[in-house]
């Protein structure tokens, strides 16, 4: 019998698609080093987007990993709705941690990483396995501006969390990241992201865009947006949008994500201006493109001043506000961020070989 190959527990949070797109990147470059890697995906991110993305065997095992946030859309976070869903998780706590440390278990992984779920880094350690946190938050950070002095339940729970997260003997934090004060050993790795080619030529000819015309990528990550203001968008002389929502019939100026044959990264690379909220990997990876972005702020979540910042300092953002961004007016923000001088070096991409060249210590 041939010698049984090495398995990566991988657990994914499933709050949008940012930490699948994160993790995603390391794991490949980890598979390049650890010969017949196989991954196991725990996670409920659907399937389609690790497909065409993971370079090495993997397999989903559906299962909630955390909560992240409740939201209303990408730009709205239902701060009751959270509690509400944090003490859903928590409310079986030994009996949650008892089915994840079993299902770990099974499978008899060399390694459990986690991005970031601290029920995964718990469960892991209850079995006695090697776990390592990958990130660039953690959801103790992102939950206390929420805590209420008044319900000391919020307390109690953002304690749980921290109590799992101290049992990952090291956390590899992605930059930029934030202040994260839970874990034993925190190493630090460059900006993690997916680069694709540009493909501006190919684009251009599907959406019919004169060379004078600016095509403009509306991405707002995994949590769906809809609502768009498109009767605004259609009297925007000059443009041309690509928006990951259904368009209306008829419409001359915008074109849906899934009507184009081409990748999401790809779309990113080809694409003038990126109107987004910040987020980790869309503002890593427009930077390295070194594309202009058109941001609408949340201001409630707590890496965001960090991504902005990011972005002033190694690109080109102007902030649209919400009410204008709902509004349709757009034209003023996006006439002035081409005007944003070209941002001399950006940081490199290179965070997902130098986690891989620490993971690889594991196998």
């Amino acid at each position: 019998m041939g010698e049984k190959m090495p398995l990566l527990w991988c657990s994914i949070s499933g709050h949008g698609f940012g930490h699948a797109a994160q993790t995603i990147p390391v794991v490949n470059a980890l598979g390049r080093r650890i010969f017949g890697l196989r991954a196991m995906l725990r996670t409920t991110v659907p399937q389609r987007f690790f497909e065409g993305r993971l370079d090495i065997p993997w397999e989903i095992s559906a299962g909630e990993q955390d909560i992240g946030c409740a939201q209303r859309g990408p730009l709205s976070i239902d701060v009751p709705a959270t509690w509400v869903e944090y003490l859903r998780f928590h409310s079986d706590w030994e009996g949650r941690l008892a089915t994840e440390a079993q299902a770990i278990s099974s499978q008899a992984p060399a390694l459990v990483l986690s991005n970031i779920s601290y029920l995964a880094i718990a469960a892991g350690a209850r079995v006695g396995l090697p776990v390592v946190a990958l990130g660039s938050l953690s959801w103790d950070k992102i939950l206390e501006p929420f805590a209420d002095s008044q319900r000391p339940e919020h307390r109690t729970l953002i304690s749980q969390i921290q109590a799992a997260y101290a049992l990952a003997p090291l956390m590899i934090r992605l930059q930029p990241g934030m202040d994260l004060t839970g874990f034993k050993e925190i190493r630090d790795v460059h900006p993690v992201a997916r680069h694709s080619a540009s493909k501006n030529t190919a684009l251009r000819g599907l959406l019919r865009a004169s060379r004078e015309e600016t095509v403009v990528l509306v991405a707002f990550g995994g949590v769906p947006l809809a609502g768009l203001p498109f009767a605004e968008l259609e009297k925007m002389a000059g443009y041309r949008f690509v928006v990951d929502d259904e368009v209306p019939h008829g419409s001359e100026r915008s074109r849906s994500v899934s009507s184009l044959p081409l990748s999401f990264g790809e779309l990113l690379a080809s694409a003038d201006i990126i109107v987004t909220k910040p987020g980790y990997s869309t503002i890593v990876e427009a930077v390295a493109c070194r594309k202009a972005v058109v941001y609408v702020r949340r201001y409630n979540f707590a890496d965001e001043e960090i991504l902005v910042n990011y972005l002033h300092r190694h690109g080109r953002g102007i902030e649209l506000s919400l009410q204008h961004f709902k509004a349709g007016q757009w034209q003023e923000a996006l006439d002035r961020v081409k005007r944003l001088p070209e941002p001399g070096s950006v940081p490199p991409l290179t965070g997902a070989e130098e986690a891989a060249g620490i993971l690889e210590s594991y196998f």
